[in-house]
């Protein structure tokens, strides 16, 4: 087996609880639209959205163009929501810290957005030694690209690297480009599976 040199971690559903149901609801409320109206709409932009093709501004005015409806006044809207539903699993975070301090070279990998890295920034995480946003990139999970630029910026192989996320389709495209994975259940079942790797967790 080749030696784990590095473990890329996935920020929604991973290291927090997935924030999606939470965004989509705050931002139908704060828009008047019903929850379903919203996740129509906003899914016709949420790729050009999340991999920075396009601003916060015009997204939301595409999004309000859609519903009908007039556009929010709020600065950042999609940050306000993000801060509002943010959950971290501090166990998670915990992890990531001692595999740091282990020595082994840490990654967060997330399909994200501008005002959601921004929060990000602010909160000061220091347990990552490579941070790859879609939105910084270009593109998203599960295309190619964005495994590979991880990787290089890790320094380490496909093989020497262990991906975890909660989403199969990200889980599968990692996979064809020779990276180990995990998909995420629960944080027991991860370190279960690290050991399998013969990464020891605290």
């Amino acid at each position: 087996m080749v030696k784990i040199k590095a473990v890329i971690f996935d920020w929604g559903g991973v290291l927090i609880d997935d924030p999606l149901p939470g965004l989509m609801q705050y931002c139908a409320d704060a828009l008047g639209a019903s929850c379903e109206e919203y996740i129509k709409a906003h899914s016709k932009f949420t790729d050009d959205f999340t991999k920075g093709l396009i601003s916060e501004k015009t997204f939301w005015s595409k999004v309000c163009g859609e519903l009908g409806k007039p556009l929010s006044k709020t600065q950042s809207l999609w940050g306000n929501a993000f801060r509002a539903v943010y959950s971290p699993r501090k166990d998670m975070f915990s992890m990531v810290s001692s595999l740091h301090k282990a020595g082994y070279k840490t990654a967060l990998l997330s399909n994200t957005e501008v005002s959601s890295v921004q929060f990000f920034h602010e909160l000061k995480y220091d347990m990552f030694d490579v941070l790859v946003f879609s939105c910084a990139e270009g593109a998203i999970k599960p295309e190619r690209k964005i495994y590979e630029i991880s990787i290089e910026r890790l320094g380490s192989t496909p093989e020497q690297t262990i991906f975890i996320d909660d989403k199969q389709e990200s889980i599968n495209a990692a996979k064809q480009i020779g990276i180990n994975t995990i998909l995420f259940k629960n944080i027991e079942q991860v370190k279960n599976k690290l050991a399998q790797f013969g990464i020891r967790t605290v």
